[in-house]
């Protein structure tokens, strides 16, 4: 079964076309700058070849029709014809607290995203939007929404309540959420996999290390805490989002002349790396850089990013009690050995040990041979999950 995987976003379409025998990839691309000038195709299949051109596309739906039509180019596409898909998958944000599982579209689901529009506003409309456009371009085609929420929607009711009034929290939805959950998922079943055991026997702490980050707590293949709460501004130090704050500190800053929109922006797109190192970029290979020329901003940055984290790793063992793996994955995760390195050797106390030579090397497994609990570093892939799960759906 050829299955597409479609994640749409405000400007943006990313689209992946799976076989789902032996889960091959046959294609993948990115249309960004939609409804814009230059509106740009990046292309690539699995024979090796690709595609980067500018091309005209005024709205998601156009959008896709091009990563249709690039899909059934006669030279670099994959497939002869739209018929040959069948199954779509959606990456979808916000779910609520209704949906703990990819499910088949339907007018009912198709509601729940609606309603979630004031929990995600820039995320749930473009994805809305995405399943809308193939319901015009593939009619006859199912179609699943994979939620990035609904991984972590086992957590008790003690981890995912805030402590405000119920009353108004149960009005106006407001409790922890969780977000890249489907990340989170996927290393989970890889971490089992590799472990050689089942993920409902075992207890990981999985740390999404991005522009966003998060970290979670997963015992016997359940949710029981994550650090992201009611958006995605909670939680450990990001590239541009400020996480844990005393929530005075919002107040504060509006006493002082600040406007909402002025905080909003300022803790979600002028703060973590980027705020503290003042060096113009987030990007952690550029801190690391400033701070090898001596920059003492750029080294608080690091400090603070690394603190937070070994802090959660510590609170979510406590939560555990006791974990088997502890995964890093993500473009920090996946690539940055120093910050891995920084982690862990706080927490030799947990009895972690890193091999020095198989973490600078980004090794599948990075702990000392027979140390537990085990370190892994696990590449995500968000897009093989939707698909995966896709096929689950519309074969159960």
């Amino acid at each position: 079964m050829k299955i597409l995987v479609i994640n749409t976003g405000s400007s943006s379409v990313k689209f992946n076309l799976y076989e789902s025998a032996g889960e091959k990839l046959l294609a993948k691309g990115l249309i960004e700058r939609i409804n814009a000038p230059d509106t740009h195709l990046n292309y690539s299949n699995h024979r090796g070849q690709k595609v980067e051109k500018e091309i005209a596309a005024n709205s998601s739906e156009a959008a896709i029709s091009e990563a249709c039509l690039a899909l059934m180019d006669k030279k670099t596409g994959v497939i002869s014809n739209l018929t040959e898909i069948e199954g779509i998958g959606h990456r979808v944000v916000h779910g609520g607290a209704t949906i703990s599982g990819a499910v088949k579209v339907s007018a009912a689901i198709k509601q729940v995203i609606l309603d979630c529009f004031s929990l995600a506003p820039l995320h749930n409309p473009p994805n809305y939007e995405g399943i809308e456009a193939c319901e015009h371009l593939f009619p006859n085609v199912p179609m699943v929404a994979v939620f990035d929420t609904a991984f972590h929607q086992t957590m008790p009711s003690a981890a995912y309540t805030y402590a405000i009034p119920k009353d108004i929290a149960d009005k106006n939805q407001i409790r922890r959420y969780g977000f890249h959950g489907t990340s989170h998922y996927f290393v989970a079943v890889t971490a089992a996999q590799v472990l050689g055991r089942d993920l409902d026997t075992l207890k990981l702490i999985t740390a999404h290390l991005g522009n966003g980050c998060s970290i979670t707590a997963v015992n016997c293949g359940k949710v029981v805490d994550t650090s992201m709460g009611l958006t995605p501004l909670e939680g450990l130090v990001m590239g541009t989002r400020c996480g844990d704050i005393d929530p005075a500190v919002v107040i504060f800053l509006s006493r002082l002349g600040y406007s909402l929109d002025e905080v909003d922006r300022l803790l979600n797109k002028g703060s973590g790396l980027l705020g503290l190192a003042g060096i113009g970029s987030n990007d952690m290979r550029d801190i690391l850089k400033a701070i090898a020329n001596g920059s003492a901003p750029a080294k608080l940055a690091l400090d603070v990013f690394v603190h937070r984290l070994v802090k959660y790793v510590g609170a979510y063992a406590a939560v555990l009690n006791g974990f088997d793996a502890l995964i890093f994955t993500a473009g920090i995760g996946e690539n940055v050995a120093q910050v891995r390195a920084m982690v862990c050797e706080q927490l030799t106390y947990l009895g972690i040990h890193l091999d020095p030579a198989l973490n600078k090397a980004n090794a599948l497994t990075i702990s000392r041979e027979g140390s537990l609990p085990a370190v892994l570093v696990i590449p995500t892939n968000e897009e093989l999950m939707i698909a995966r799960e896709t096929l689950r759906v519309l074969m159960s």
